[in-house]
């Protein structure tokens, strides 16, 4: 079995991306990692060529700003990545620039890759995901955070990324997935406040206008990282490639898991989904089967 990982990156330390530890946390079980760099302001290319591994396989891009609605460009960047993968290869395991994976998921995907490599019905692997939020102790558990994405797909070119990179289509339908016993740390809302707040600044513009971006982006110097409307403590262990970065945290942030700023039908429906499991009006990009 073969297995090529693939992601995008630009302007990832300007950003404080976690993009080594997101390459990483998955090279153990891939052939090679295609890393789609864009033409940035910082020193990303010589970051990511700095990955003391031969599997790392860099190519150089530059971002098309014109695709701006909806966050297209990050989709075409994510096929320009997926295109440069070995044919051979039967998965390809997808990352983004500020997801990890833990180590002790890794025997577990990779079991499963090889349990449905030959299964012609199965064109993915479906993951739970863990959002951090303003630190490295808390959880976004709210109804505003997707609960689960695709990120490895059959090495099969009718597979692009849909919309602004989040998922995959397949001719334009959605995929068959088999759900996995795996999650995705996703540390994007993890980091310095400035840091933050210039990520918002920037990356809200491949998705908006300059109109939308005047009313919803305050211009100020930090993100407020109280104005979420409800947060858990973290209660598991971190991946062991994130102990350097989280040693390294230089801010604070507390919020009382216990307050929840959310309208009734808001309450009423966090209620439902954390008594039953069931988020209503979830939003699916692929079936389970």
């Amino acid at each position: 079995m073969k297995v090529s990982g693939f992601t995008i990156a630009r302007n990832v330390i300007k950003y404080d991306y976690p993009i080594v530890e997101a390459i990483n946390s998955i090279l153990p079980i891939c052939d090679e990692v295609i890393v789609a760099v864009g033409k940035s302001e910082d020193d990303t290319l010589n970051l990511i060529q700095s990955i003391n591994s031969p599997k790392i396989k860099v190519i150089e891009t530059v971002w098309d700003e014109s695709l701006r609605e909806g966050g297209r460009v990050l989709a075409d960047e994510t096929n320009k990545a997926f295109t440069a993968t070995d044919p051979q290869s039967d998965w390809c395991f997808y990352i983004q620039g500020d997801e990890v994976i833990h180590e002790k998921y890794l025997p577990v995907i990779k079991a499963a890759m090889q349990e449905y490599k030959n299964n012609k019905n199965v064109d993915g692997l479906l993951f739970n995901y863990t959002h951090f939020y303003g630190s490295y102790d808390f959880v976004g558990d709210s109804r505003m955070w997707y609960r689960k994405e695709i990120r490895i797909i059959k090495n099969d070119k009718n597979i692009t990324s849909y919309r602004d990179a989040q998922g995959f289509r397949k001719n334009g339908n959605k995929l068959n997935v088999k759900q996995i016993d795996a999650s995705v740390y996703h540390y994007g809302w993890v980091k310095n406040p400035a840091a933050q707040q210039a990520k918002q600044q920037s990356f809200n513009k491949l998705w908006h206008d300059d109109e939308w971006m005047k009313k919803n982006v305050p211009d100020v110097n930090e993100f407020d990282y109280s104005q979420i409307d409800s947060v858990a403590k973290f209660k598991g262990t971190h991946p062991q490639i994130m102990q350097s970065r989280i040693s390294k945290m230089n801010w604070k942030f507390s919020f009382d898991p216990t307050k929840k700023k959310m309208s009734v039908k808001k309450r009423i429906l966090y209620f439902i989904e954390k008594t039953f499991g069931w988020k209503i009006g979830e939003y699916k990009n692929y079936k389970v089967i």
